[in-house]
């Protein structure tokens, strides 16, 4: 049965996972036989493999290039933080699990440029660079591919595995690129519309620290950080909303402010 967009509350797994790709953030390429390294890009490509930054004079690097055609199993594990300083920072955890593979050098440029036009990060400005620069400290990065086999994302609400072809059929939230700088003007500049939407909370969990922790287009997800532990709670929008204006109003709908209509829209 389809479920219509007015019924929605939260955003699906696989969007979910989509909005942690797109925002980046912390990950860790874990290979049998080598230390877990850093990956300043990953990015997920239309065919649902990932292109990943590994440092060039790594031992991980020279291990994928000796794998040859058969590549090597490894896991990506990517962690999605709280843009806020809260007790407990990580929202949830994605693992990736599949085989690494070497990009051909032929095939480098055309791939850069594809990831580029969609996530301009300066890591790929030192993808095949040769030695690192003693005067400014860049590493140099090798590109390599992921073959996706698996899909497992955790949280507080527990783990969930999801189809590759469902996470591609997913959309990252339209406000993914937004949500960290919006929850730091709230915290520190809006504290009394942090305070209204406590308001909503149980009575129970209102004498805990309410932070903002989450902000898409199906609501605000607020943590209460209280001496018996911390508590997550969804406040969800009457309806999904695509723009700022639906989002301030969809706001302020949720602090219960009577002058929804007399008031222009602004950002948050």
């Amino acid at each position: 049965m389809t479920t219509s967009n007015a019924t929605v509350t939260a955003p699906t797994t696989a969007e979910r996972i989509r909005s942690a790709c797109a925002r980046g953030g912390g990950a860790m390429l874990a290979v049998e036989g080598t230390e877990p390294t850093s990956t300043p890009v990953h990015h997920l490509l239309a065919d649902g493999s990932f292109a990943i930054t590994v440092p060039a004079n790594g031992l991980l690097a020279g291990m994928v290039v000796a794998s040859g055609t058969a590549g090597m199993q490894a896991v990506l594990e990517m962690t999605d933080y709280a843009p806020l300083p809260l007790r407990e920072p990580v929202r949830s955890l994605v693992w990736m699990s599949g085989r690494l593979r070497h990009v051909p050098t032929r095939d480098v440029s055309a791939m850069l440029d594809l990831i580029a036009a969609e996530n301009p990060d300066p890591a790929l400005l030192q993808v095949n660079t040769g030695a690192a620069d003693a005067a400014t400290g860049d590493t140099p990065y090798a590109l390599v591919r992921m073959e996706v086999d698996s899909v497992v994302v955790a949280d507080s609400t527990g783990a969930e595995s999801v189809g590759l072809g469902t996470l591609l059929e997913a959309e990252p939230d339209p406000f993914y690129a937004l949500e960290s700088s919006w929850l730091q003007h709230l915290e520190s500049a809006h504290r009394d519309v942090v305070d209204r939407l406590a308001d909503r909370l149980p009575t129970q969990l209102r004498r805990g620290r309410v932070r903002p922790l989450g902000l898409d287009r199906y609501g605000v997800q607020l943590r209460v950080e209280d001496a018996d532990g911390d508590h997550d709670v969804r406040l969800p929008f009457a309806k999904p909303v695509d723009d700022v204006t639906g989002l301030s109003q969809a706001i302020r709908v949720l602090m219960g402010c009577p002058f929804l209509n007399g008031l222009r829209s602004r950002r948050i």
